[in-house]
């Protein structure tokens, strides 16, 4: 399949305001590009770019004074797969983990593994590893938070949505990822394109998602605790720790969203 995806983002600052935007095509699949992602600015204004701690490819502007449009329009190729599931995934001992993947059992900004480590335990500490414990972790996350953009928050945590109960697809993710930790399980933060393919479409206008991946066996599987269950079309734009690392817009000074558009779209 083909997938027409893009953005328009349109922010008004009082001042010249730095900023680090993530936006583009995660590297990994710049390969399936049919179109340049190509980040476009109005006024015109240079950028310069750079590929983050994690592998994100990154871009840092200065907005000026007034109103700044940034977007892109692009094409990309998908299989049109499901995400894979592989019931007899197995979770390694810590010491048995790659290196580059402890990181991802860490406490973090949003993941606050230290606050919710007696609730994971107490929750599933006589679920079997592996697989069935990644399950049943997006199982409990998926049920127990309410999902509605009236939630929306940039300030909560895996915490505040364990104890709030309600929130968007971020704290989704954020909740199961700090639940992975806690069980000894890899898990990192993604955030990306993932229309309405294969399921009823969404009266809500399109947003970017968030999911997240966990270490089982022998590579990274995608899961995703908001729809708990498979979805084709995902387009990753890129991965890290948490809401943190891979935030779209990151402003260093007074920056007002006035515009915020997502496509993404099956290509006939």
């Amino acid at each position: 399949m083909k997938i027409r995806a893009g953005y328009e983002i349109i922010h008004t600052c009082p001042k010249p305001t730095p900023m680090i935007l993530t936006l583009s095509v995660h590297p990994s699949r710049v390969n399936d590009l049919e179109s340049v992602d190509r980040m476009l600015f109005d006024p015109p204004i240079p950028a310069n770019t750079y590929h983050d701690s994690f592998g994100n490819f990154c871009h840092v502007i200065e907005a000026p004074a007034g109103q700044l449009k940034i977007h892109s329009d692009f094409v990309i190729r998908d299989s049109g797969k499901p995400d894979v599931v592989a019931p007899d995934a197995v979770q390694h001992p810590l010491g048995d983990l790659p290196v580059d993947t402890l990181l991802f059992l860490l406490g973090s900004r949003y993941c606050e593994t230290d606050r919710l480590s007696n609730v994971a335990w107490n929750l599933f500490g006589h679920v079997p590893k592996g697989w069935p414990l990644v399950q049943a972790i997006c199982d409990f996350v998926h049920g127990h938070i309410s999902f509605n953009y009236a939630h929306a928050s940039p300030l909560r945590t895996a915490f505040d949505a364990y104890n709030e109960r309600r929130g968007v697809c971020r704290d989704f993710a954020h909740l199961a990822v700090t639940l992975c930790r806690c069980m000894n399980i890899p898990a990192r933060y993604c955030t990306g394109y993932l229309g309405d393919f294969g399921v009823p479409i969404d009266p809500n206008p399109m947003d970017f998602s968030a999911w997240f991946e966990v270490y089982l066996g022998d590579r990274w599987y995608t899961f995703d605790a908001r729809h708990n269950t498979q979805r084709i079309g995902r387009v990753l734009m890129a991965r890290g720790r948490d809401a943190t690392d891979v935030a779209m817009v990151t402003t260093f000074g007074p920056a007002t969203l006035t515009t915020f558009k997502v496509v993404s779209d099956e290509v006939a």
